[in-house]
């Protein structure tokens, strides 16, 4: 069964002084195009959780978003009170110089660069641990997802194809009567321009044998029914996205060349309709994965 690049998984978990939530977005991209939204303290797992997703998920356009919010209090800024002095040193120099109160040092200091200082610790082992147990998590749920959607593009196709398969049996059936009326409107058309008698009927039949050949369609017949089987059969492989893209190219192929060489309406009508349901086909088979 096929999958959706489109899906979403989220997972929390409670470790006692700390809730961990884990969120994966995933739409289709032609690789795998990873955005991380990490607090800083897990920066050194960087590479692996880059990895992990591309290892679980394949392909797509992913989205991680991990949070860690802390259920005690904490004080995770720090004031740098050394550079604070001497920040305060320089703005009572400039006082005197200009002759000037300084309002509200302390506001003041707090807004110079590098006075507050953001500390907040890297992961330990067994915070990551926890952190990559969340994330398997939203993985399978993001998993689900893509099949479930998965579900629905296979059906999609299956109908979809099963309308370009109709429109094939009917090329045929007009397939059988197309030849005949080609020669008779010729054979009509030349007796009104020069007379039936003035006709040489072997070499009439010579040239007609020639053009009639430029109109077969037999063989493309044969590979478009090929591609239509193999295209199903292809849905029941693993990540078949990019070989579906391929086979639905070689579909448009045969469909054009059909188009090109039917020289009847009824036949033409048939082949716009294939085309736009394999326009639709292409469009579905960009997101599987």
């Amino acid at each position: 069964m096929i999958k959706s690049m489109t899906g979403f998984g989220k997972a929390s978990l409670e470790t006692g002084d700390k809730t961990i939530t884990v969120e994966i977005r995933s739409l289709n991209s032609k690789g795998a195009d990873i955005s991380l939204r990490l607090p800083s303290g897990l920066r050194n797992y960087e590479l692996e959780l880059r990895n992990e997703l591309s290892k679980q998920l394949e392909r797509g356009k992913i989205d991680l978003s991990i949070s860690v919010e802390s259920n005690k209090a904490e004080t995770p800024v720090e004031i740098n009170v050394p550079l604070a002095k001497a920040y305060y040193e320089q703005l009572k120099q400039l006082a005197r110089e200009i002759n000037e109160p300084i309002p509200d040092p302390i506001s003041q200091l707090l807004k110079f660069p590098d006075v507050l200082k953001n500390e907040k610790k890297e992961a330990d082992e067994q915070e990551w641990k926890q952190i990559k147990t969340c994330m398997d998590k939203a993985i399978l749920q993001l998993n689900a997802f893509r099949e479930t959607e998965g579900r629905s593009l296979q059906n999609d196709f299956e109908t979809r194809l099963g309308k370009i398969n109709t429109a094939l049996e009917e090329v045929k059936k007009l397939d059988m009567t197309r030849i005949t009326g080609i020669k008779d409107r010729i054979r009509g058309n030349l007796t009104d321009i020069i007379g039936k008698d003035k006709i040489d009927q072997n070499r009439f039949e010579q040239e007609l044998i020639y053009y009639i050949e430029k109109l077969d369609i037999n063989e493309e017949k044969v590979r478009l029914k090929t591609h239509l089987d193999y295209f199903i059969d292809t849905c029941k492989e693993p990540a078949p996205g990019r070989k579906l893209n391929f086979i639905s190219q070689e579909i448009g192929r045969e469909i054009n060349t059909i188009g090109s060489k039917a020289n009847d309406a009824g036949m033409q009508k048939l082949v716009v309709l294939m085309k736009d349901e394999l326009e639709k086909i292409k469009e579905q088979a960009n997101n599987v994965l």
